[in-house]
């Protein structure tokens, strides 16, 4: 887009006032972000009780556990298929459209659920493969509707409060994670409380009741439930204004959509648009010199910071919970019952939620800092590497350029000069 060019519906969703829709679109895309979550981390809840069910040795004297390469494939594949799927759905999003290709990779979240909970195989490999082969295909989902979900929020925003939308949206993976744990902690009860199994030291076999097999599947088919629900409102969701517009060239229903949606009348300008593709000089590729110049410091500095934070925020929430019998939040696994220990590490999950990710979203003051870890805990090697991480991302963060009152297309480096709005309009913002 050239200076002087914005058009009316972009500028008209920069200055709305917050209004209802604004709402909905963060339940909406939240309950994305919700079910991402749920469904990468609820895993790690579960990965204890897959070893005693499929790694059992009989007569060993201790639980069964998964091996070292299997806990890391069945926790992590799922990762993998989220990278596959950030990049495939991001390219589709641009070449068919946010609102397709945001329902397309529902469908497959709520498929891939159910599908991970019904895994099968007649030996304890069968079974984790057809896990591991589920949850990639979950995580390709994952990975679409992660990325799609913070870009029609940032996209349907106005420039006043488009950073507290953003954060609303990302808010919910918190209460994603928190909900994993509570539906492990209720569903574990509920069996424990049906079966009555003994711990392993006092009887190995009657410590794993055979229907403890049935609590991992209703776990990980859970995540289909809230996507499920959101379907219907994202299929009426119209497609984004800036996607209409500025990528289908359909200057008309971009006015459309957005006068019923901002319940205000909005001109076509289907001239403007026709005079933008034409004059438009920034149809050069990913990895082209003109994207670089362009984009590229922008593009560093936020993927980079994203990627180095992830390396803590992911590593924690799938694997603090072999920390747990070390630090002694559970007794020793021999000391439990397989339900039982399913309780106790959902209990330990839920309650770091509770502390830490749910109100962290929240109540983040920029304007504090504390060295965070008490000095009692140990300086170990582990504390070092994340503490160099994290002065890494915050190196990260000096590229990436201030976004608060800013249009999209400002924050792109496009130049772009909003036209003049009607005095009542800009008022109400």
């Amino acid at each position: 887009m050239v200076k002087g060019q914005q058009l009316e519906v972009l500028n008209a969703l920069d200055v709305a006032k917050t209004q209802w829709y604004h709402f909905t679109a963060i339940v909406i895309a939240g309950m994305g972000f919700f079910t991402d979550a749920h469904d990468l981390f609820c895993i790690s809840l579960l990965t204890k009780l897959l070893g005693r069910i499929y790694y059992d040795v009989p007569g060993s004297g201790k639980p069964g556990a998964l091996p070292i390469n299997v806990s890391a494939a069945v926790s992590g594949v799922a990762l993998c298929g989220t990278l596959a799927g950030q990049l495939f759905f991001g390219w589709l999003g641009d070449k068919m459209g946010r609102k397709k290709v945001y329902g397309i990779t529902l469908v497959m979240m709520v498929a891939m659920s159910i599908a991970s909970g019904l895994s099968f195989g007649s030996t304890a490999k069968g079974v984790m493969t057809t896990l591991c082969f589920f949850r990639f295909w979950l995580g390709f989902g994952v990975g679409g509707d992660y990325p799609l979900s913070a870009t029609i929020m940032s996209e349907y925003a106005n420039k006043k409060t488009r950073g507290s939308f953003i954060a609303a949206v990302f808010a919910m993976q918190g209460m994603g994670i928190l909900a994993g744990g509570s539906v492990s902690l209720i569903v574990s009860f509920a069996f424990e409380a049906k079966f009555k199994p003994p711990p392993f030291k006092v009887n190995p076999i009657a410590s794993l009741p055979s229907e403890s097999d049935f609590i991992w599947r209703i776990v990980l088919m859970f995540g289909a439930i809230p996507a499920a629900t959101t379907y219907y409102w994202r299929m009426q969701m119209p497609e984004t204004a800036r996607y209409t517009a500025l990528v289908a060239k359909d200057a008309k229903q971009a006015a459309s959509d957005m006068s019923k949606v901002l319940k205000v009348q909005i001109d076509a300008e289907e001239e403007k648009v026709d005079k933008i593709a034409k004059s438009e000089k920034n149809q050069f590729g990913l990895f082209t010199k003109e994207f670089a110049n362009q984009y590229g410091l922008r593009l560093l500095g936020s993927t980079s910071t994203w990627f180095l934070l992830d390396i803590a925020f992911y590593s924690q929430n799938l694997f603090q919970k072999d920390l747990f019998s070390s630090v002694g939040w559970i007794p020793p696994a021999a000391d439990m019952k397989a339900i039982r220990e399913v309780y106790m590490v959902a209990r330990a999950q839920t309650l770091i939620a509770l502390c830490g990710a749910v109100p962290g979203y929240w109540f983040t003051d920029p304007a504090k800092r504390d060295h965070a870890y008490p000095a009692g805990m140990g300086k170990g090697k582990s504390l070092i590497v994340l503490g160099v991480t994290n002065f890494i991302v915050m190196l990260c963060t000096l590229m990436v350029p201030e976004s608060k009152g800013k249009s999209l297309e400002e924050l792109a480096g496009e130049g772009v000069e909003t036209d003049e709005v009607d005095n009542d309009r800009r008022s109400s913002a």
